[in-house]
């Protein structure tokens, strides 16, 4: 069994490296420049995190944090995402979502475990979403949207995201990502919070935006879901 310390791990995206792929990625990324960017393509990440998962001894790498490198971050991410104990896929992600600093990290991160283990992730969601920490909020958010929006659906928990309030982008645009894929899969049920203005001003529009651009809402839904956009205030310009 090989050990991938933190010095392999980073020997190996080092191995993987992609200049120009680098420099691109650090412009879509804010806070991350290309020092702290090995530029691993996310396919390669993935496929390395299986590996070592398999065959490696990597407890070293996951308790080093924080990690210098975003593509290590990444891989950590997917190593996660792939442990197949539910118990230990939790303890592991509790431990690295403070240090999770980036929406790429955040949205790419989803335990394939969880989908078993309904009842006890929903309990860790709650805590999630009352964090102070923006990616902490936008993780368990994007778990809500992920998990429970079809045959687990229920009206609780648009009002658990729709009683949100931040002031930051990333987890703003979360909570329009929900409803308006929630507005796709329950567009009954979730209508009336967009009727009855429950989200902020921005994140209405925002949601409204999305779901007009989304291929699952009909024709008709999008007509009338532009007619609820709320005029922008004054000075809000934000995108």
């Amino acid at each position: 069994m090989a050990n991938y310390d933190t010095i392999k791990i980073q020997e190996e995206l080092f191995t993987r490296q992609d200049i120009k792929y680098r420099d691109f990625q650090a412009g879509l990324i804010p806070g991350k420049t290309s020092e702290v960017m090995i530029g691993v393509r996310t396919p390669q990440l993935r496929a390395l995190a299986k590996v070592i998962s398999k065959d490696g001894d990597y407890e070293e790498f996951l308790r080093d944090l924080p990690h210098k490198y975003f593509d290590e971050d990444q891989l950590h991410a997917f190593i996660i995402s792939g442990i197949k104990d539910y118990d230990r896929a939790m303890e592991e992600l509790e431990a690295f979502l403070p240090y999770v600093d980036n929406w790429a990290t955040c949205d790419q991160m989803s335990p394939k475990v969880f989908k078993k283990n309904k009842k006890d992730l929903l309990k860790h969601i709650k805590d999630w979403i009352k964090s102070d920490k923006t990616y902490t909020i936008r993780f368990g958010i994007g778990m809500l949207m992920e998990h429970f929006l079809d045959e687990d659906y229920d009206i609780k928990y648009p009002k658990m995201v729709a009683a949100l309030r931040s002031d930051e982008y990333y987890v703003n645009m979360m909570i329009a990502w929900y409803f308006a894929t929630a507005l796709a899969k329950q567009y009954d049920s979730i209508l009336p919070f967009i009727e009855g203005k429950k989200l902020d001003d921005w994140t209405h529009n925002k949601a409204i935006q999305k779901a007009v651009e989304s291929y699952r809402i009909t024709p008709e839904q999008k007509e009338y879901l532009k007619t609820l956009k709320i005029k922008a205030k004054k000075g809000d310009n934000r995108k």
